[in-house]
């Protein structure tokens, strides 16, 4: 029996709050492990933190490299700060951007170079939870 099925009728299902649309244009749930997947990683982290702190949660694409790169420099001194930013620039864009988007954290306008933290409580909360 899935969980699905041993669930009570009427008792809601705790992945039916939060949905996108999938590519037929229905609602999906969002699962937790997503967000939790979409926070694990310490270069997202960072691009919430700094969205989260930046005016109406927006930054352009260049500025919030330059952010990331900042903070992940602690981490790795030693690497030459152009060659950190150009990994990061590349990194963000193909990987950690697509996946907090995918978990309708952020919202990211690739033509404008706008990113928008568009998350709520849940993932504020998660971000305190797992700051050092």
């Amino acid at each position: 029996m899935s969980m699905e099925e041993s669930r009570e009728p009427g008792t809601p299902d705790i992945q039916s709050n939060d949905t996108v649309p999938d590519s037929s244009g229905s609602k999906r749930p969002i699962s937790p492990d997503t967000i939790l997947s979409a926070v694990a990683n310490e270069h997202r982290r960072a691009v919430l933190n700094a969205l989260d702190n930046a005016f109406e949660q927006t930054l352009e694409y260049d500025v919030l490299v330059d952010r990331v790169a900042d903070r992940v420099r602690d981490d790795d001194a030693k690497r030459e700060l152009d060659r950190l930013r150009q990994r990061v620039r590349i990194a963000l864009h193909h990987t950690h951007l697509p996946k907090l988007e995918e978990a309708r954290i952020i919202d990211y306008e690739a033509q404008t170079g706008h990113v928008q933290f568009v998350g709520g409580d849940l993932e504020r909360h998660l971000l305190t939870l797992v700051e050092p």
